[in-house]
């Protein structure tokens, strides 16, 4: 499959670029578009075909459910059946990263969903994301546009690397603010349960609904045979070709474990901006200042990306804090490295 490329410098200019995209995804096809958590692979949330070249285009199992995109939030009235919580989200936090799962109407189909009966709704705020959605006036299905199981991509770079020759279109609209995928929650009753973690905290959601509940698969492997109630929450995740382990301990003893392998078993870390002077920079990517959670969030991705290129056998990084946006980023990098956790 050819894949065109396309541009858009100026987001308030978008030439015929959308159009094109537009009629794409309603006649079936696949469009990567940039959104402010990362790229999506976007495709028409009615059609079940879709669907299906989603999950192909992706290698994803079709069990992961997708998050369908809308323009304004109360369009999830025609998609789910909504109530005053899920109002109450989104007068706090839409457009926005956040998604909220609710029981679906007849016209989303199941393999959109995974074959549950709820689906993921999300109102992204990115103006590329915003137009493109409004334009085609179906929902757009779309997870992060990368092969499965790889970093999600922060930008089109990665997007091409992964996508070029599997789908239609790919729309580079530069780099994602947020750099980690939306949080997502579902509504039970009047309570909500946090399934995966992100740029809207745990404590943010506090202040929206009483009663937060944060799903164990958050910070632990999904249960044997257990159904996934959102992506990203039964298979390795966000990995890195390289074996990638998180160091557990004090930070001078960290950096101390690191510097060791460093010399004797050639191998890359993903370290803070205050360390770099103690290490080999040949092996070492900087992923911001240990308290600036906000960019070790927006370069996690990336960083795993490039750790990669270093032709190292293992990538070594600190185990995050679970403190405010610490959690989405223990998240994510608990399944890149496949729970895998070293104590030093």
């Amino acid at each position: 499959m050819d894949t065109k490329i396309a541009r858009i410098i100026d987001t308030t200019e978008y030439g015929n670029t959308l159009d094109e995209a537009a009629k794409i995804i309603l006649s079936g096809g696949l469009v990567v578009f940039p959104t402010e958590t990362v790229y999506g692979l976007g495709g028409n949330g009615l059609l079940a075909d879709a669907a299906k070249k989603i999950y192909s285009a992706k290698g994803r199992p079709s069990d992961n459910p997708l998050i369908i995109h809308i323009a304004e939030p109360k369009d999830a009235e025609n998609y789910a059946f909504t109530g005053d919580i899920y109002y109450r989200l989104a007068e706090s936090f839409m457009p926005g990263p956040l998604t909220v799962i609710m029981k679906k109407r007849d016209c989303i189909p199941h393999s959109v969903t995974g074959g549950l009966d709820t689906v993921a709704v999300r109102c992204p705020s990115h103006p590329v994301a915003h137009a493109l959605i409004e334009k085609c006036g179906v929902p757009i299905a779309a997870p992060s546009a990368n092969i499965s199981g790889r970093p999600s991509p922060t930008s089109a770079e990665y997007v091409i690397e992964d996508m070029n020759g599997r789908v239609e279109m790919i729309i580079d609209g530069g780099e994602c603010e947020i750099g980690l995928e939306s949080t997502i929650v579902k509504i039970d009753g009047n309570s909500l349960t946090l399934l995966r973690p992100g740029a809207i905290t745990y404590d943010a959601l506090c202040c929206v609904c009483e009663d937060v509940k944060i799903a164990p698969a958050v910070l632990e492997k999904l249960a044997e045979n257990e159904k996934p109630l959102s992506p990203g929450m039964k298979y390795r995740h966000y990995a890195p070709n390289a074996d990638f382990v998180l160091l557990d301990g004090d930070d001078s003893d960290v950096l101390e474990f690191i510097k060791k392998e460093q010399v004797e078993n050639n191998c890359a870390v993903l370290c803070y901006d205050e360390e770099l002077s103690h290490l080999d920079a040949s092996l070492s990517i900087c992923i911001g200042a240990k308290e600036d959670l906000n960019t070790q969030a927006k370069k996690l991705f990336t960083a795993l990306r490039e750790a990669d290129k270093l032709g190292a056998n293992k990538i070594y990084a600190h185990l995050p804090t679970l403190d405010g946006l610490g959690l989405a980023l223990y998240n994510r990098m608990i399944r890149a490295a496949a729970h895998t956790i070293k104590k030093v």
